[in-house]
This record gives structure tokens, sequence and C-alpha cells, in this order.
């Protein structure tokens, strides 16, 4: 039988056999905490650069179906399973993952002890690690990852980013009828300029849904840019790696801030944060998978959240305009802020979930809301004080 090996910095090996294609891939190398929903995890661009150990130990069971990618290819840098299932059950699907982790190039690895490996992730911190089939020997594979680029200080949106803008008009998936191909209602729509820094796909059906009309712009977008699409509000996605590693967005959404109601995601959350004035910071191990609790302070009410995330925003570094109003309740660490004056907020978890529990929808009726108020104060404020109110 073929042989696999993951080797991790600090010298840790596990030796599997390979599963999906043959190869050799680097990476940060993280966990996921989710008993399912492991092809939107291999296709959220926010897994860019790292190598995800599903927590979970079998893998694969209902295949691999298009209508749940979250992108259009997978995009993490490698695939650790416990075991793959060598069974497809499922009405939906339409090949088997390892099929399609083959098909698709991603370097994978089974029957290694992942339980063994989240806890020592867990106990030294996330890392940079290899998935090698053709490279056997640690020595030569370890110089190899050594030489490897850290996560800390990289661009990687430019990665994953859009080419050129386009528009969305895909709503939600229902059964049995499947993703809509157009949705008009409610009647009342608005124009929303959307920042893709690795936008999921459910992100997208949640605002289509919500009453948004979307236009996806590239992350290298400036302000002007955004501004002369003449948008009712704007929305900043999720995304790989350090926010600081992305700094003409930070510029473009710090001269956006005060023009437009903002929204923000996860990466988007982060890079709202630091335009702000905010700092951000790695975290140890990350939050990853769909069973994270948030304390919503406002209400004191718990949402179980989807969360992916290696990066946090610094609490103390904000200033007194901004508001924390979602906090960890694993670590205490932020998980959302608002502006106190300006209609600006953010999450750092996944409200759209996909995977995950739908406990945080209400947030994409918030953007609606909040982009309501502003067009009602913005026509209030055209129109003037109108005649009767004239001296």
């Amino acid at each position: 039988m073929k042989q696999a090996m993951l080797a991790l910095e600090d010298g840790t090996l596990f030796r599997g056999n390979p599963f999906g294609a043959p190869g050799e891939t680097f990476g940060e190398v993280v966990f996921n905490t989710n008993l399912t929903g492991y092809q939107e995890v291999l296709t959220d661009p926010s897994y860019k650069g790292q190598i995800v150990a599903m927590t979970y130990p079998l893998i694969g069971n209902y295949g691999i179906n298009e209508a749940d990618l979250e992108s259009v290819r997978p995009q993490v840098e490698g695939f650790i399973v416990k075991e793959g299932s060598k069974r497809t059950s499922n009405w939906r699907a339409q090949c088997s993952l390892e099929e399609w982790l083959l098909q698709c190039g991603v370097v994978g690895i089974q029957g290694i002890d992942t339980r063994a490996l989240t806890r020592h992730i867990r106990t030294r911190g996330a890392m940079r690690g290899a998935i090698s089939t053709t490279e056997l020997d640690p020595d030569r594979l370890l110089a190899r990852i050594q030489a490897s680029p850290e996560l800390i200080g990289r661009d990687l949106v430019r990665e994953v980013t859009c080419d050129a803008q386009y528009t969305w008009d895909h709503g939600e998936w229902h059964w049995p009828d499947g993703v809509a191909e157009r949705v008009t209602g409610p009647a009342e729509r608005f124009r929303i300029v959307a920042y893709d820094f690795g936008i999921k796909r459910n992100i997208l059906r949640k605002l289509v849904n919500s009453g948004c009309d979307v236009t996806v712009v590239p992350a290298h977008t400036t302000a002007a840019e955004a501004l002369r699409l003449n948008p009712d509000g704007i929305f900043l996605s999720n995304g790989p790696g350090d926010p600081e590693g992305v700094p003409y967005a930070i510029g473009a959404i710090r001269q956006l801030i005060g023009t437009k109601p903002i929204f923000g995601i996860c990466l988007g959350h982060q890079i709202l944060s630091l335009a702000l004035g905010g700092k951000t910071y790695k975290l140890k191990f990350g939050h990853r998978g769909g069973n994270h609790p948030v304390l919503h302070l406002p209400t004191q009410k718990v949402e179980i959240t989807a969360q992916n995330h290696g990066f946090a925003v610094d609490a103390d570094s904000l200033p007194t305009a901004i508001e924390v109003t979602h906090l960890n309740l694993n670590d205490r660490t932020v998980e959302g802020m608002r502006h106190r004056e300006l209609p600006v907020f953010s999450v750092q978890y996944h409200p759209e979930a996909s995977p995950g529990p739908h406990d945080s929808w209400y947030l994409f009726e918030d953007f609606r809301a909040t982009l309501n108020e502003h067009r009602a104060g913005r026509a209030k404020a055209e129109s003037g004080p109108g005649l009767l109110a004239r001296p």
C-alpha cells in the first residue's frame, strides 16, 4: 500500500496513507471540529494557505455535489482525515470525496490519529507543516517546511479575490428546487458593493435574500471606485490570512467609513477594526468549527456560531467610538463590534454558516434595517424642512 507522511515544523511526524491526489503540499496545519460540512470547508477561501484536519473520525460518507460548493474549487492546501469513507450514500452526490480531491489535485492523508494531532496543535499552537506522498524522508521534508512561507504578514487575499467585478443574484438553496436563479423580493431593494477578500457563496445568497442587489468587486478596489457604483451600503467579506497583509484594503475601507453603512464578516471584521485604528493579533490555534458559543452583549443571549479564523481583534486597542457587541465564551475574544455613531458593524464569526448553525442569520436583517434607516435619513435630509416648516 502507498504511504503518505504528515510532518510539522517542530519535527512531529504522522505516517498514513494517501487520500486524494499524490504529491507534496505545504501550509499551516489547523483543525476543524465540524461533524459535517467538509465540502464547504474545503471550498472556503478563508482556508487558503492552510492544511485542514477534520476532528470527526469519518469524513466523506455523503460525497460531493456542485450545489454545496462555497467557491469554484477547493481552497485548502491539503486535507487530513482519520478515515475517508469508501462508500458514498446520498441522493445528491455526484462523486465521492476522494475522487473529487484527486480531480482537483488536492493532496491528502488518512489513517493517522487526528485526535493526537488536534491535541498537539492545541498544546503547541498551529504551525507550518507538509503532506507528502513523494518525499518520505523526515529530515528532507522538515527542511522544505522550514523554507516554506509563514502566514503572518502574507497577502493571501490576492490569491482568492475575483479578477473583475461581477453581479450576484442567486438566492438560497431550498429543497427540492435547488438554488433560485434570480431573487426579486423584497420589493424594496438595496445596491450593495461587496469586497471580495475570499467571499463565500452563502454570504452572497443571504445578502440577496435579504433584499440586496450585489456587485462583487476585487479586494484592491479603491474607495473612489466603489463609490462610483453608487451603492446603498458596503459589505466586507471573509478571507484568508493576516489582515495586516492587505494594507491596500485597510486604506480603502478607512476612506469609506462614514460615507455608507458597512457590514463586515471575519477578515472583513478585522480589516474594519484596523481601518478604525485598532489592532489584531494571531491566536494560538484559532477558531474553526460549527459549535462556538458567542455572547451577544446587548441582549445577553448566547449564539452557537460557525467560525474560521486564526487572528482576532484586540479589544483594548479599539477607540472609544467602538462598542464591543459579541464575546467568545471560550476565550473571551472579540466576536463583534459596532460604531456608536456611524452605521458600521461587524462580526468575527460566520452568520451565513454553511456549514453550521443558523442562530446568527438575524445579522443580515440587521444590515437591511441599517440600510433602510440610512436611506430614509438621506431622503429626509435631501427633501429639506418643507413649506410648512419655513418661517
